[in-house]
């Protein structure tokens, strides 16, 4: 498990509209397959300009949908942590699968993949949820997420379309690394019996330690309440677990405390200047 709070600046502000905003000045990187980024950059660098990677930025702000209570803004956050934090890339753009930038591309929250020691694909699915109350948040979690793990391989298992996918559009950048990854998602192979499912998990929910009324908060302060109620967060996972028969699976868990998750919805909607 791993716990991120939102940081203090010099006034002793918690500000949830800068992490939006970080969030959106990087849409390109999570919108946008790696191959068509590299070749968008290449023509800038080219041409001494940055026209090609902005219209990618613009293509890509409009694959998100405007809903109020959209979880998009969780699956972006679930994938800066992933990539960022554990070093985990991104190994399937599902934002640019999406027909309808009114709906939810149904399936995992991400994919993601690394190796281990022994030569194994790890394959890591994402699922992440938006909630003001933490114990439904970690409930629907990995609930949504077990599917993933605990079904046995075949043709209507909740990942199967996405393992499709990884055969045909997985997208490392480099071309010769991307066509041997794909073989590993290629049933004919058997190298698709040297892939380990693992999971990602984030929560984004209410946490009452943040400072209200225009309270001045301090870092320290937050981060040790934080850590005082990992403890009750860490019981819900560990039972949840239990339940939904995850026990024996690698799963890297986040829980992101915010003053708000309504509020989080919203600055991330503003920030992308889709609020209505």
């Amino acid at each position: 498990m791993h716990c991120h709070c939102l940081t203090v600046d010099g006034n002793g502000r918690v500000r949830p509209e800068r992490l939006a905003e970080f969030m959106r000045n990087a849409l390109v990187d999570y919108a946008i397959p790696k191959s068509r980024l590299d070749a968008a950059r290449a023509r800038d660098f080219k041409y001494k300009s940055g026209s090609a990677v902005a219209a990618l930025h613009h293509e890509a702000l409009g694959t998100f949908t405007d809903l109020s209570n959209t979880g998009e803004g969780g699956e972006m956050l679930l994938y800066l942590l992933a990539e960022r934090f554990l070093q985990i890339p991104q190994v399937l753009c599902k934002m640019d699968l999406k027909t309808d930038s009114h709906m939810h591309y149904h399936g995992a929250d991400g994919v993601y993949a690394s190796v281990n020691d022994d030569g194994i694909i790890k394959l890591f699915w994402g699922e992440s949820k938006v909630y003001s109350d933490p114990t439904s948040a970690i409930r629907d979690c990995l609930s949504s997420l077990a599917p993933f793990l605990v079904e046995t391989d075949h043709e209507g298992a909740d990942r199967e379309r996405d393992l499709v996918l990884l055969s045909d559009k997985a997208d490392l950048s480099d071309p010769d690394l991307t066509a041997a990854f794909r073989k590993y998602f290629d049933r004919t192979s058997p190298l698709s019996n040297r892939v380990q499912y693992c999971g990602i998990a984030l929560i984004a929910f209410d946490a009452e330690f943040y400072p209200q009324d225009q309270a001045k908060a301090v870092a320290a302060d937050i981060a040790a309440a934080a850590k005082a109620e990992m403890k009750n967060w860490g019981k819900n996972v560990k039972n949840r677990i239990g339940i939904e028969k995850l026990d024996s699976f690698d799963i890297q868990f986040f829980c992101v405390p915010v003053p708000s998750a309504d509020g989080f919805r919203s600055a991330f909607l503003k920030a992308l200047g889709l609020d209505k």
